[in-house]
């Protein structure tokens, strides 16, 4: 029933031809090494870039405390070593969320675009991406996800809704990094 409801909501929004970009947004690294989370993410854009949706992706997420590595790194690092070329990766490597994700990403992303995240991460990323001023759209990432995500990403989406703070908790705002509207990253080396 919930996969049901998830298909009759997100239909409108499931990937067609003609983006600018597949965005993926940052999901945890482990010493270089993509969670199954960002995996399940990457592989999933991975297969999209392949069916020509896009011709260039863009790769989310920063670093945790402790990390060697950002997650927007090691993502792209992964697509390349399954025949991406580097000129057609974009690596943003400071947001610590999803909000600073597509803010990080928003001068270097011309177009539409076509985020690439968890089904219950999806509504609200939209939301995000177009309070934003993105042309996106979105495709799920599926997966057998717990209740208390989707509760989450529900409550989460509320709370935008009523025009409060992207980033509830007190995790403040931060802007771009200065090098935001510069050249964007590139793949790192490996680990």
């Amino acid at each position: 029933m919930r996969g049901l409801l998830v298909g009759l909501l997100l239909t409108p929004a499931l990937a067609q031809p003609g983006y600018d970009w597949i965005v993926v947004l940052g999901a945890a690294q482990y010493g270089g090494k993509p969670s199954p989370a960002l995996e399940r993410r990457l592989e999933t854009a991975l297969a999209l870039y392949r069916q020509g949706l896009a011709p260039r992706v863009a790769v989310a997420g920063g670093k945790g405390p402790g990390d060697r590595f950002s997650e927007g790194e090691v993502g792209c690092r992964y697509l390349e070593t399954r025949g991406v070329p580097k000129e057609a990766l974009l690596c943003e490597g400071e947001s610590q969320n999803t909000y600073e994700n597509l803010l990080f990403l928003k001068p270097h992303l011309g177009g539409k675009v076509l985020l690439v995240t968890d089904a219950p991460h999806l509504p609200r990323a939209l939301f995000l991406a177009r309070l934003l001023g993105l042309k996106a759209e979105g495709h799920p990432v599926k997966g057998p996800y717990p209740l208390g995500y989707w509760l989450k990403e529900t409550l989460y989406r509320l709370w935008l809704y009523l025009g409060l703070k992207p980033l509830p908790g007190g995790h403040g705002l931060r802007s771009p990094p200065p090098d935001a509207s510069g050249n964007p990253g590139t793949p790192a080396k490996g680990p």
